[in-house]
């Protein structure tokens, strides 16, 4: 027992020392070596698996080799001249952001990409029609990512359709996150793969690295289809999205259709997971990157971040939108559990005479998240921001717009998890027409839900505040 207890200090001391060397905020560092110190082996076991900072342990790098360079060809040179506003080679509409174009360019090493065709998606019927319609058309290669990808009618129209593809000499690469998709049957897997579809899972749920890896999953959605069209947003594979869930009711998504060479970096996200999930590298080739393409006017930028990433990429978008916005901030999140920076952010742009709008579902999938959501509508309301309840189904959306001029739809949360502890992908559109056509859809889901009153809201009963701070302690993992 007492050699038991020596030993439990001692590894306590060296945790202390690595949260000392590598801890991100000071506040976060204290409540973790407290909860060490004085909850026995459940404060060490909870460090395990929530509290390593991921930023200074990579889970993994991809190799510099010339092949992955194209994806990133002359990011640096880019950037250097986005620094000179009058070269006529960069877009009005980069210019017009220009702080915010070197910021993703910087972070998240994904240039802006011009003459790209983007079609917002609006439900779940429109981007499987759509994603299916695109499978069916595949010559050369299907890749093929989501978070949860779960048995039913959708799933099998993909399996009709990757079997159907591979049998014609169609490339099919299939990723899923092991959590997520941990419903996804041995046999359907095994269905594939005996068709010759390459089938991986990300961070798969082994107990020799379970501690390490459970908290921190690959929450992107990506469908990329010879490297002419992709799809992203924030749509699983699930039936809910076509017939709606027995609770909640219909589920309401945004997802994006993509063309152009901005299909290049999503190509290029697709690649790292590939790499890290297979351990192999046939994706670094040139063979899948689309070389010149212009089949639309609009601008746009991938943005992408992870755990392991050198900055929080998708965090600093957000908050750079809404530091920057002159008129307008319209988001549609299920999930505002926003933490300091943006709730920060929201606030003082509200209080700046900024129109801050949050547009949520009145119920959620989640009972300890509903209440987390809920802790913080007092501060926001309180600065000003309005807040709108949909009453019909669960909205389910990850899309900010602003300025009749900036969009971002993906698969992002405007939560904790997902600017720190998931994978995830986004994409940014500098178009006004898209941005303003969302806006409108915006303004309309606003009328059909009710507003929230600060006034009326203090008057809430204790045991919804009781309920709020219990459920905002958990914040960081939820």
């Amino acid at each position: 027992m007492i050699i038991a207890i020596i030993l439990y200090f001692l590894l306590a001391f060296v945790l202390m020392g690595r949260l000392l060397l590598y801890g991100v905020r000071p506040t976060k560092t204290l409540a973790w070596l407290l909860a060490i110190f004085t909850v026995p082996v459940g404060g060490m076991l909870f460090y395990f698996i929530l509290g390593r900072n991921r930023r200074k342990n990579k889970f993994y790098t991809l190799k510099k080799t010339k092949e992955i360079s194209k994806y990133y060809a002359n990011v640096e040179d880019y950037y250097s001249k986005l620094d000179n506003t009058k070269n006529s080679t960069i877009p009005n509409a980069i210019k017009e952001h220009i702080k915010l174009a070197k910021l993703i360019t910087k972070g998240s090493k994904f240039l802006p990409s011009t003459g790209n065709e983007l079609i917002p998606l609006k439900n779940g019927k429109a981007t499987f029609e759509a994603i299916f319609a695109a499978l069916e058309k595949a010559e050369k290669f299907i890749h093929i990512q989501y978070y949860i990808f779960e048995e039913g009618d959708l799933a099998e129209k993909f399996k009709t359709i990757l079997i159907e593809k591979v049998k014609k000499g169609v490339e099919v690469r299939f990723l899923y996150d092991a959590l997520g998709s941990r419903t996804l049957s041995n046999s359907y897997i095994n269905s594939l793969k005996a068709e010759g579809i390459e089938v991986y899972a990300f961070l798969p749920m082994k107990l020799g690295r379970l501690l390490s890896s459970i908290n921190y999953r690959n929450h992107r959605k990506i469908v990329i289809v010879d490297g002419i069209v992709a799809f992203t947003g924030g749509i699983n594979v699930s039936d809910k999205y076509i017939t709606g869930d027995p609770v909640l009711g219909k589920w309401y998504d945004m997802h994006l259709q993509l063309k152009g060479t901005i299909v290049n970096s999503l190509q290029a996200v697709f690649t790292m997971d590939w790499s890290f999930a297979s351990g192999k590298d046939n994706l670094l080739n040139t063979k899948y990157i689309l070389k010149h393409s212009t089949l639309g006017k609009s601008v746009a930028q991938i943005v992408a971040s992870g755990p392991d990433s050198d900055f929080s990429s998708i965090q600093q978008l957000y908050f750079s939108i809404i530091n920057s916005a002159k008129q307008y901030v319209y988001i549609t999140n299920p999930y505002i559990i926003p933490g300091e920076a943006i709730l920060q952010a929201l606030q003082v742009a509200a209080m700046s005479g900024v129109d801050i709008r949050v547009l949520l579902s009145t119920n959620s999938d989640s009972f300890l998240v509903k209440w987390n959501v809920r802790s913080y509508f007092e501060d926001l309301l309180a600065s000003g921001v309005k807040i709108y309840l949909y009453p019909d189904g669960f909205l389910h959306s990850k899309v900010i717009i602003s300025d009749d001029a900036l969009t971002s739809i993906g698969t992002a949360n405007l939560d904790i998890r997902s600017f720190e502890q998931n994978y995830e992908v986004n994409a940014l559109i500098y178009d006004s027409k898209i941005t303003k056509e969302l806006k409108q859809d915006f303004l309309n889901d606003c009328n059909k839900s009710s507003q929230m009153d600060y006034q009326q809201h203090l008057k809430r009963p204790k045991t919804d505040r009781l309920k709020e701070g219990i459920a905002k302690v958990f914040s960081p993992v939820l």
